[in-house]
C-alpha cells in the first residue's frame, strides 16, 4: 500500500471514529437516565458503577483513536 493511500485511509478513519465518539458522548450526556436504567436492568449493576463504566469507555475510545488513527496520520503527513 502506498503512503498516500494509507494517509487517506487513516484520515477518513479518524474522522469517522471522532464522529462516533461525539455521537456516543452526546447520547450519554443527553440520555443518561434512560440508558443507565436499561443497562442496570440488563447487566444487574447499580447506576453509580455504570457512570464510571461510561466514562471509562469514552476515555479508552478517545485514547485508541489518538494512538491508532491520529498519531499515525500525522506521522505519515510529516514523512510525505
Amino acid at each position: 500500500m502506498e503512503t498516500e493511500n494509507l494517509t487517506l485511509f487513516l484520515g477518513w478513519a479518524s474522522i469517522i471514529n471522532i464522529l462516533i465518539l461525539l455521537v456516543s458522548t452526546i447520547g450519554l450526556v443527553c440520555l443518561r437516565k434512560s440508558i443507565t436504567r436499561i443497562h442496570a436492568r440488563i447487566f444487574e449493576l447499580n447506576e453509580q458503577d455504570l457512570g464510571r463504566a461510561y466514562f471509562q469507555y469514552l476515555a479508552q475510545y478517545k485514547i485508541a483513536i489518538i494512538v491508532f488513527n491520529i498519531t499515525p496520520y500525522f506521522a505519515l503527513k510529516i514523512i510525505s
